[in-house]
């Protein structure tokens, strides 16, 4: 029998959106694990309004300020400008951030 947490983590999935499989992944592996997820959404429009997509940004800095821990999504390394503002956002706040797959020294 498992038993839910009184309080459970709460993790922030973030990187690149194009990394689909590997969010589902990670999704699958911290639920399993009883954490409350938290990630973006991708969304079916090709081009967003800059305004909407500012915003989108946004709110996801307020998952960020939810979350207990942050998780990069980051396969072979990748890290894309919005992902750094995002790692450098939960390091102001003192959020632990953890890599889906380690950057090399001083990519982060």
């Amino acid at each position: 029998m498992f038993n839910v947490p009184v309080r459970p983590k709460v993790v922030c999935l973030c990187g690149s959106l194009r990394f689909g499989r590997e969010f589902a992944s990670e999704r699958t592996r911290l639920t399993l694990d009883l954490a409350i997820v938290l990630a973006p959404e991708g969304t079916e429009a090709s081009v967003l309004d800059p305004l909407l997509v500012r915003a989108l940004g946004e709110l996801h800095l307020r998952r960020i300020d939810l979350a207990d821990e942050v998780r990069i999504v980051n396969p072979g390394g990748y890290i894309g400008e919005a992902t750094r503002r995002e790692i450098a956002y939960a390091n102001a706040l003192g959020k632990p951030v953890t890599y889906f797959h380690e950057p090399a020294i001083g990519d982060s």
